[in-house]
């Protein structure tokens, strides 16, 4: 469907989470986003314009992992592209937070189409999270 808007469109994401005093210390704090309306079983999240909400709800399916570069990426997940400071930028307060990666920051198909900056860690929930950057924007459909 075409848009007369002249802006890219933004999502609306949900996610299950066990604990909203977790995510909102985690969303709020650690990662610094702006919070939004709210009730008694959910918090809307500013995620850099797009509408994001944790939702209670704490019963967790099993995770799964998928091999990528030679790490396991957990499915599903979730994240923003990043300009390359942004992504340091973001590393470090984790960092800072003392948050637990997944897989730790690094440079993932280095040398290859779709180079990217990339890093994995769990909210509180345990859902997971990527954050990734690439050199070259032009590079992020690659294939």
């Amino acid at each position: 469907m075409p848009s007369t808007d002249s802006q890219i469109p933004r999502f609306h994401l949900a996610v299950p989470v066990d604990d909203l005093a977790e995510a909102r210390r985690f969303y709020g704090q650690v990662l610094g986003l702006e919070q939004g309306r709210s009730a008694d079983t959910w918090v809307d999240w500013n995620l850099r314009g797009h509408q994001f909400v944790t939702h209670l709800a704490p019963a967790r399916a099993q995770r799964i992992h998928n091999p990528v570069d030679g790490h396991d990426v957990p499915v599903p997940h979730f994240g923003l592209i990043l300009t390359i400071t942004d992504f340091h930028d973001l590393a470090d307060r984790l960092r800072s937070a003392g948050t637990a990666f997944v897989i730790e920051p690094y440079v993932r198909f280095e040398g290859q189409a779709g180079e990217q900056w990339t890093m994995f860690l769990l909210d509180p929930a345990g859902n997971a999270l990527e954050f990734k950057a690439f050199a070259d924007d032009s590079q992020i459909f690659a294939t």
